[in-house]
């Protein structure tokens, strides 16, 4: 037996060593840097210990806006996006011609540069002294006034982030969800069709039960995703979130490290913390969520 386990901790070595250089040493560093006050990079002293760094970013503007822009786009884009992607997967798996194809296409935004294709979303839907953008045009089709989605007020703003941000994370929920309809046994639908269930009930009580699992994996993912979301906002907006008031939490840290404010890592230590914090927290609250509402 003790030969067996030698060999088990032989074979997990490498993974622990792994696992403890890339993230138990960083996220131990991190927690000391957000407890040394006044932290000076240059010399790499510090004049005290404590959570001043805490309630110094807790009570920072910027700050709190990341947070905001933050929450509502975990709140609107995790929901709309897995809804959608489960409609679209129901209309793929019901396909039984060409849904390969549908698939694919479907996948195509998943494996294209994120920034590329913001790039063109900032092109959609720029306001320029040249053009207005192509959906300025469709919205002066249908008689509405010209908006700025780019410069222009907050909710337009948010607005194109999250729509960017659903069309980013979509595909991949499109696969996945698509994969999991294609794995449910078809004998329960005959046998429910042979009971009288209608197509609702049986969506109800076999489909969604059945996917459960799936559709759980890409909330509690989409939740992380969306919380550690930057590029998508760097990709629409520029670099200088703050002025554009879109920043999110991971680009307040990135700032406080090597923005035109960088040089404080005690702060963007204390910031990481607190998302991680967070992101913790609402993880745990879907597991215990997903015990009574998922089925294995």
């Amino acid at each position: 037996m003790k030969k067996n386990s030698l060999k088990a901790w032989l074979y997990l070595l490498p993974a622990i060593l792994f696992l403890g250089c890339f993230m138990v040493y960083p996220l131990v560093d991190v927690l000391v840097y957000s407890l040394e006050e006044g932290y000076n990079s240059a010399s790499q002293s510090y004049y005290g210990v404590g959570l001043y760094n805490f309630s110094y970013v807790l009570r920072d503007p910027y700050f709190l806006q990341a947070v905001k822009n933050t929450f509502l786009l975990v709140i609107i884009t995790v929901p709309l996006s897995t809804g959608i992607a489960l409609l679209i997967s129901l209309g793929l798996n019901a396909i039984k011609p060409l849904r390969g194809f549908f698939q694919t296409v479907y996948f195509l935004p998943y494996v294209t540069n994120t920034l590329a294709v913001g790039l063109v979303f900032m092109i959609l839907f720029k306001k320029t002294a040249y053009t207005d953008g192509l959906v300025n045009l469709m919205l002066h089709f249908f008689g509405a006034g010209t908006v700025d989605f780019i410069d222009g007020p907050y909710w337009a703003k948010m607005f194109v982030l999250c729509f960017y941000t659903i069309w980013v994370v979509m595909p991949f929920k499109i696969l996945i969800l698509t994969s999991a309809l294609a794995s449910v046994n078809p004998e329960y639908y005959s046998a429910a069709r042979m009971d009288g269930a209608n197509s609702r009930r049986i969506f109800r009580k076999i489909t969604l039960p059945m996917i459960s699992p799936m559709i759980f994996y890409l909330v509690i993912t989409g939740f992380i995703g969306a919380f550690k979301a930057y590029s998508d906002a760097v990709a629409l907006f520029g670099t200088d979130l703050n002025a554009a008031g879109m920043n999110t939490i991971v680009g307040y840290v990135y700032d406080m490290l090597y923005g035109n404010s960088g040089g404080y890592p005690s702060f963007a230590s204390a910031a990481a913390l607190i998302l991680f914090a967070i992101v913790l927290t609402i993880t745990c609250i879907n597991l215990l969520i997903s015990n009574k509402r998922v089925h294995y």
